[in-house]
């Protein structure tokens, strides 16, 4: 799956994410040996720790595959090269270039009006995508299916750190459901700049290796 020569994208996970860029050069089982990363917004070379933990992500035709990995070494050879842990192609998470992985979790909301229409509430979130979300929203609101409204994520990370994310969407419908008070509206984000898709890949990453590691999927 991954060839000498793929460029490597990879993501620290601490409060403040800094996005490396680098090249496979060599690999040995699944042990993977990058050219020393650079920091894709300064282009200065950055230094890892041994044990520093990272999203690893690669493009590969018409995919993109994402995996968590861990500093293990330094090498000395022809040139410097770092080693980092690779859990195997079986074990990727795929990500198809023009689709987002929709994750089932509640995450705590709050829908905004854009001129004033409505009081702002909270609700939650009963799935989530880079493209969009399906909220779980009280019935008593004055809102309406194809209305733009601003919602308001708080989405909670595996490092503890909660980040606020701002997002203008359309409701795309209302879908009754067995509680009578309440109901789910899909929406669709509008306009939503990458940092913030980013954010959200990122997000819906870390639930897929939460629930991997429950069994709950594949």
């Amino acid at each position: 799956m991954i060839k000498i020569g793929d460029v490597i994208n990879l993501e620290t996970n601490g409060e403040v994410v800094e996005k490396l860029k680098c090249k496979l050069v060599e690999r040995s089982g699944n042990k993977l040996f990058i050219d020393y990363p650079v920091n894709s917004e300064t282009g200065r070379t950055a230094f890892l720790m041994l044990g520093t933990e990272l999203i690893a992500s690669f493009i590969n035709k018409e995919n993109v595959y994402r995996f968590q990995t861990e500093v293990t070494g330094r090498v000395k050879e022809n040139i410097p090269m770092i080693s980092l842990t690779y859990p195997g192609d079986d074990h990727l998470f795929r990500i198809q270039r023009r689709e987002y992985v929709r994750i089932d979790t509640t995450v705590d909301i709050a829908i905004h009006p854009i001129h004033n229409e409505f009081e702002a509430f909270t609700a939650v979130t009963t799935d989530i995508s880079a493209g969009g979300a399906a909220l779980l929203v009280p019935k008593n609101n004055s809102i309406h299916a194809n209305q733009v409204v601003t919602v308001w994520f708080a989405l909670p990370f595996q490092n503890n750190s909660i980040k606020y994310v701002k997002i203008e969407a359309k409701l795309v419908r209302f879908i009754e459901t067995e509680n009578n008070h309440f109901i789910k509206v899909p929406i669709q984000f509008i306009d939503i700049d990458e940092e913030k898709r980013q954010l959200l890949i990122k997000y819906c990453f870390e639930q897929q290796i939460i629930m991997r590691r429950k069994g709950l999927t594949e």
